[in-house]
């Protein structure tokens, strides 16, 4: 299996010193996705966790919600010419009965925030494709003391992130702010689904009782991969996307941006922020 980092000789260039070194990178490789034997998608991704990442791409593609729907994923012999295993293709079996829905026309309309159809078309899509509606999750209610100090918790648990400074994280925490599970990728949106992934194998879906925050911006496909997997909150970093905030109020997510110590902004689902009484 691909290495999660790499060496490479670089030249470095310190106030005017010059001197040459190996430096660690984060690794970047293609994934193939097969399902049932067949093609469905390509990714760029740190190796590894790679049967969770396609467990969980299956998940926000609204293909499968439980573990039981899964057979078997397995990496795919001979993915080259000389038959050698790459470790960079895996295919996905159902379990028998489990129905595929028409994935390209689906993946076509609902997918990345970069397709180019409309926004309702996109929310609409979400709303009607999740079995684990945020909105009809258990009452969850964070404050703002608690979101304020997971990133730290985050940054604290990023381990290969201290080796290369090229990875985002995406971890999942409890209600009451214990650190559930933590995973990096050179895509965001990889280590949301490596997160979704694990949870599914493991029988954790929905994930209605969790808080998953994200490092960088909370984009419209990070947005849709919280829904699909029945997480109520998500939080960012940075700055969410329009589309973001519209698939948030369209499905009763909460999602915080800015997240930095103590100052955030609640773009959505405020229901779920315990405020103190007399705070607007």
């Amino acid at each position: 299996m691909g290495r999660v980092t790499e060496r490479r000789r670089t030249l470095r260039i310190r106030d005017g010193a010059v001197s040459s070194r190996a430096d660690t990178l984060v690794a970047e490789e293609p994934l193939e996705i097969r399902l049932n034997g067949k093609p469905l998608a390509i990714t760029m991704r740190t190796p590894g966790d790679d049967f969770a990442l396609a467990a969980g791409f299956l998940v926000s593609e609204g293909v499968i919600a439980e573990g039981g729907e899964v057979q078997s994923i397995v990496y795919c012999a001979g993915a080259t010419a000389d038959g050698v295993n790459t470790y960079n293709v895996v295919d996905v079996k159902l379990a028998p009965g489990v129905v595929v829905p028409d994935i390209t026309l689906e993946r076509n309309v609902y997918t990345t925030s970069s397709c180019g159809l409309c926004g309702k078309a996109s929310l609409d899509a979400v709303r009607t494709t999740t079995r684990h509606p945020v909105g009809e999750t258990p009452p969850v209610r964070v404050t703002p003391e608690l979101l304020s100090a997971l990133p730290d918790r985050l940054r604290a648990a990023q381990k290969v992130f201290d080796r290369t400074g090229g990875l985002h994280a995406a971890a999942l925490f409890s209600e009451e702010g214990e650190l559930l599970d933590v995973r990096e990728d050179v895509g965001r949106h990889n280590a949301v689904d490596k997160l979704v992934g694990r949870a599914l194998t493991d029988g954790r879906l929905p994930l209605s009782r969790a808080v998953l925050l994200v490092s960088g911006r909370a984009s419209f496909e990070l947005a849709q991969k919280a829904v699909m997997a029945g997480i109520p909150v998500l939080a960012a970093v940075s700055a969410p996307s329009s589309l973001a905030v519209d698939l948030a109020a369209e499905s009763g997510l909460t999602l915080v941006g800015f997240l930095r110590g103590p100052s955030m902004n609640v773009y959505a689902g405020e229901h779920r922020i315990a405020l103190e009484a007399g705070v607007h």
